[in-house]
């Protein structure tokens, strides 16, 4: 991946502008299938969740799909979903506590490139470490359900395809992601969409924000980048390298990617994005996304 790296750091743009796309929930409807069939299920059985099996899923998929941290990387989202359990009153009652991970939660701050290579590359050198040796086995198996169960592939949403044919000829476009570059590389081959983009960029990468700076730092204004994403994380990855975000509203999807064919990319491209058309769409975005769970919500 480090060559990959750094002949995107070296890389001469062919076009003026730079568009980046996410792509599970986002280019494609995968989040739902992913999470509720192949993550959750393996969260369930290998971190012995199976007494509180229905609070698990209620918070993985709080925090994957419906909340604020919608797409975030794998392994900050499981710990994320540990502490909404420990903190629901309904698990307490149970006397249950979740596995204590303090090797990975260590890892997750100091890593940069949170996925399977690097995690794999650690676990060889920390045998003793138990949490880090079953987050593998428990991502691997996550990677082994997602080929098995989203095998053939998905299509993307509509206006997703019209969209990418569109801006073509006129901006640069890459996937940017947190998902397994292997798994990126089927999905969009198979869709034939990755003729469009001159790099996939996965978890093994690292960030989207650092994806965006490989491809642009130095050599496109930021008012000529645009994210195209449909989670705060791909807005941070936008305002990290000062560039535009076109949310795609979740469960709005196919609306979003119509209003981005229609009017999104003729704004972009000719400079009249920018100020009050994105920060209508971002205030809109917002609201799809709450910070607080739903059953917290009960006793407020």
């Amino acid at each position: 991946m480090s060559n990959v790296i750094e002949d995107l750091k070296n890389r001469t743009p062919e076009l003026e502008y730079l568009i980046a796309i996410d792509s599970d929930g986002c280019a494609f409807d995968t989040m739902e299938i992913k999470h509720k069939e192949c993550f959750i299920p393996n969260i369930i059985k290998f971190w012995g969740l199976q007494p509180v099996s229905k609070f698990a899923r209620d918070a993985a998929e709080f925090v994957n799909l419906y909340s604020k941290w919608r797409g975030v990387n794998r392994f900050p989202a499981l710990t994320m979903a540990f502490d909404l359990l420990n903190d629901w009153d309904k698990v307490q009652k149970r006397g249950f506590k979740t596995p204590e991970v303090p090797n990975l939660r260590r890892w997750i701050e100091k890593e940069t490139k949170l996925g399977n290579p690097a995690l794999e590359a650690y676990c060889k050198d920390h045998l003793d470490e138990a949490d880090m040796q079953l987050a593998l086995k428990w991502s691997k198996a996550v990677n082994v359900s997602v080929a098995d169960i989203v095998q053939g592939g998905l299509p993307p949403f509509p206006y997703v395809r019209e969209s990418i044919e569109k801006a073509c000829d006129r901006a640069d476009i890459m996937v940017c992601s947190q998902t397994p570059t292997e798994a990126l590389v089927r999905e969009w081959e198979e869709q034939d969409l990755a003729q469009h983009v001159f790099v996939i960029c996965g978890q093994e990468m690292g960030t989207k924000g650092q994806h965006i700076e490989y491809a642009s730092k130095g050599r496109i204004d930021g008012s000529k980048i645009l994210m195209i994403g449909d989670a705060f994380g791909d807005m941070k990855a936008a305002r990290a390298n000062n560039a535009l975000f076109f949310p795609i509203n979740p469960g709005e999807e196919d609306a979003s990617w119509q209003r981005l064919y229609e009017e999104g990319l003729d704004r972009f491209f000719s400079g009249a994005y920018a100020g009050e058309y994105e920060a209508s769409l971002i205030a809109e975005f917002e609201k799809f996304l709450p910070s607080t769970p739903p059953w917290e919500k009960l006793f407020i």
